[in-house]
This record gives C-alpha cells, sequence and structure tokens, in this order.
C-alpha cells in the first residue's frame, strides 16, 4: 500500500526529481491531460463534467496519499507532486485544449503556485493532505480565471 500512495503522491515518479519536483509534478499533468485528450477520454472544454470529476477524484486521493506519508516524508515534502499535477488540470477546466493554452496555464499555474499571492500561502496552513492539496487547487482557480480572461479578450 506505501508504495502505491508513494507512486501516486510522486506523480509515478516526477516528485523524486532532484530539480524542481513541482515543475516535474506539472509537467506530468500537462502528458496526462494530453494523453486523455488524444484519446478522447476527456474534453476540458466542451464535457468538462466528466474532467471535473476526475480532478475532484484524483484531489481526494492526493488528500489521502498525504496524509498516509506525512508521518514518514514531513509535513509538506516537495516529493508529494500530485497537488501540482491538479492544479495544472484545474488551469485548464472550460479552456479549449490547445498547445497554446496548455503552456500558458502551465505558466500561470506555476506563477501562483511559487508567488502565493492572494490567500494560495494560507491555505498551505490546513492540516495534513487538505492544506498540500488546498494552495495547488487555488493557484489552478486562479490561472484557470488569468486564463479564461486571456482568451476572451484575444
Amino acid at each position: 500500500m506505501k508504495l502505491i500512495c508513494k507512486l501516486l503522491a510522486t506523480s509515478f515518479g516526477a516528485g523524486y526529481s532532484p530539480f524542481a519536483p513541482g515543475t516535474a509534478g506539472a509537467i506530468v499533468g500537462c502528458v496526462l491531460l494530453w494523453l486523455l485528450q488524444k484519446y478522447q477520454l476527456i474534453d476540458t472544454f466542451n464535457a468538462p463534467v466528466p474532467f471535473i470529476a476526475l480532478i475532484t477524484i484524483i484531489t481526494l486521493i492526493g488528500v489521502f496519499v498525504t496524509n498516509q506519508l506525512e508521518e514518514e516524508w514531513g509535513k509538506d515534502p516537495s516529493k508529494v507532486v500530485i497537488d501540482e499535477t491538479i492544479g495544472l488540470w484545474i488551469s485548464m477546466v472550460l479552456i479549449p485544449f490547445s498547445w497554446l493554452n496548455l503552456l500558458l496555464a502551465f505558466i500561470l499555474f506555476r506563477f501562483f503556485d511559487i508567488a502565493k499571492p492572494l490567500g494560495i500561502r494560507k491555505m498551505e496552513s490546513l492540516k495534513g493532505g487538505i492544506g498540500v492539496m488546498a494552495d495547488d487547487v487555488l493557484a489552478g482557480i486562479y490561472a484557470n480565471i488569468v486564463l479564461q480572461v486571456i482568451i476572451y479578450f484575444l
């Protein structure tokens, strides 16, 4: 069970990256989303309900696996990057899928995740896996809002 928790929490090992594990987790989010789109398993824009359901399920799994690993890895370890994967996905909800939009979502999400403005840092004070996931969920929401505005005006 611990091995499965570690595999999921690290987004299939991306969290073990010696350089910028959070960025690696967001890249895994990009690759997984591309695969889901390519094989028509998810549509971020025209049929967002299954995508939102998947995000909700994976977020709950993220809370669970992070809680399972907290005793061994400590509070909010850098190896846990499932939150970055989910934050990136949230950035793409109701956004037409394209490489440009995915790149913009990635840049915006990483900006909000790293800078932690507008209450994002406060989310980290929540306990356990909820705190780990909540700051990236909020960063993804902010990135999504900015991307929606960019798309609207362009």
